[in-house]
């Protein structure tokens, strides 16, 4: 097992994962002070459920033996109108899937860090496909419609 590999693929998931949910956390908290309460609530569980994984990955690099860094966050702007989040948010999950499936080849000599990995996919894919159907409908039933059910 290449336990380097793991540690870092963990840490850079350490690093990327909270900073997108610090992200999701305060574009609910927007979301929600527009009175769009369950695109908000949306959001702020996504936070959650994302910080959870950051926990799960942080308790993996130091049953490895390493320390885990904190390596701090970039500058992202906050979109206010929810439809333009979506998307945007969407343009980060598609190649951050395709970057994971990649980084679990990386991995698989370590099966307890590839099975953590591949059930983080099978959330991430969730969340895509979530997005994905979110603007399939807003092109059937229409933007003013769909922002009506996330009231």
């Amino acid at each position: 097992m290449e336990t380097k590999k793991s540690i870092e693929a963990l840490q850079f998931f350490v690093t990327h994962l909270a900073e997108g949910a610090i992200v999701h956390k305060q574009q609910g908290m927007i979301f929600k002070s527009k009175g769009f309460t369950k695109l908000g609530q949306k959001y702020i569980n996504h936070f959650n459920e994302e910080m959870e994984w950051v926990e799960k990955f942080t308790e993996r690099i130091l049953d490895l033996g390493a320390d885990v860094k904190f390596e701090g966050m970039k500058n992202r702007d906050l979109i206010n109108d929810p439809i333009e989040y979506v998307k945007a948010d969407l343009a980060i999950q598609q190649p951050g899937v395709e970057m994971l499936m990649k980084c679990m080849e990386g991995v698989k000599d370590d099966p307890t860090t590839y099975d953590l990995l591949k059930a983080y996919l099978k959330d991430e894919e969730e969340d895509l496909y979530w997005s994905q159907g979110a603007l399939d409908m807003i092109d059937c039933i229409g933007a003013q419609n769909w922002l009506f059910t996330q009231v």
